[in-house]
């Protein structure tokens, strides 16, 4: 999907995706600048809701296990 940017600094968000994402008038965006690219995400109104299941299938306690045995063996005399 493709908008325009007014003289004003101003774009319009496509009706599918303010449906997909449930965006209402006050709801807040967080712009992130990449460089090259621009991300644009709601901010929820939950926080937890916001992060909940963003790290799953990541195996992130498996790796903070590994590291924390590695660092083990490191310090061992």
């Amino acid at each position: 999907m493709q908008t325009t940017v007014t003289d004003r600094g101003q774009t319009s968000i496509p009706a599918a995706i303010r449906r997909r994402h449930k965006l209402k008038p006050q709801s807040k965006l967080i712009w992130l600048d990449f460089g090259t690219t621009i991300s644009v995400i709601p901010v929820s109104g939950d926080p937890m809701k916001l992060i909940r299941g963003m790290f799953k299938r990541r195996g992130l306690t498996k790796l903070l296990l590994e590291q924390r045995r590695q660092e083990r063996e490191r310090v061992r005399p």
